[in-house]
């Protein structure tokens, strides 16, 4: 089963560029985030007729997580646990059937700039209901995955100006401890278990000629229990889409798993 996260900003802008790569990469599995529509406005028809089952979280020009799936959702959940005032819509989860059940949770974590400040408190706020879930995960001992446009810089190497972005909210201490105490529940992040060293890149802003510089940081990850992580063959940044006309400021990553 290949499952692909991708934030594409934007449906409007990508109504043409998305399908296209899903008629190109053929995941079974597509996790997109930043769609910027409310549900009913939401594209369904041109993902179904390509044979996807579409389910989405929406909000109207702003975030917006949505599964796409070529087999069955089910027991889809919408909005992320712990706070029933939050509305932004940054987190979808559903259930899949292929060999085995897999729980498939797609998330778009808040950006927090400019830190510090209310916006990053949101963001460590988030990250805390994000480590319950993901505990929450672990405890049924059976394969899941949390997916998506994580907005955290790991590490140095994931950056090609680390310096740059010192006191930026996606790479600031509390962010990235916050990751890895998520990571330590016990969680494996798929690229980094395949894939060592720097210039592997998701994000380039469209800025400055950061694409031309190769200027990019790695945001978007895959977090797999061990149940899942065990059926992991492989993991993969899709660099090429961004040659692609109209193309996100993000590109997809994918793994492959034996489920």
């Amino acid at each position: 089963m290949k499952i692909a996260t991708f934030n594409i900003n934007g449906i409007k802008a990508r109504a043409e560029a998305l399908p296209r790569w899903l008629d190109e990469a053929q995941p079974d599995i597509a996790l997109l985030q930043e769609i910027k529509s409310v549900d009913e406005n939401f594209p369904r028809e041109i993902f179904e007729e390509r044979g996807y089952n579409v389910e989405t979280h929406g909000q109207k020009s702003f975030n917006g997580v949505a599964i796409l799936s070529k087999l069955p959702l089910e027991d889809v959940t919408r909005g992320l646990p712990g706070d029933d005032e939050d509305e932004q819509a940054r987190w979808i989860e559903a259930t899949v059937v292929g060999k085995q059940a897999i729980r498939i949770c797609g998330l778009y974590l808040p950006n927090g700039n400019p830190a510090p400040g209310p916006k990053y408190d949101y963001k460590l706020a988030w990250m805390e209901r994000l480590y319950d879930r993901a505990r929450d995960l672990l405890a049924t001992e059976e394969p899941a995955l949390m997916a998506g446009d994580y907005n955290i810089i790991p590490q140095a190497e994931d950056a090609k100006r680390p310096d740059a972005w010192r006191e930026d909210a996606l790479f600031r201490p509390e962010s990235r401890a916050a990751f890895r105490k998520i990571l330590n529940l016990g969680f494996t992040e798929t690229f980094r278990a395949r894939v060592q060293g720097a210039g592997h890149y998701s994000f380039w802003d469209y800025q400055a000629g950061a694409w031309n510089k190769d200027n990019g940081i790695r945001i978007d990850h895959f977090l797999l229990t061990p149940q899942a992580a065990d059926l992991m063959r492989e993991c993969q940044i899709d660099k090429e889409v961004r040659g692609h006309e109209k193309p996100s400021d993000h590109v997809p990553v994918w793994v492959v798993l034996d489920i």
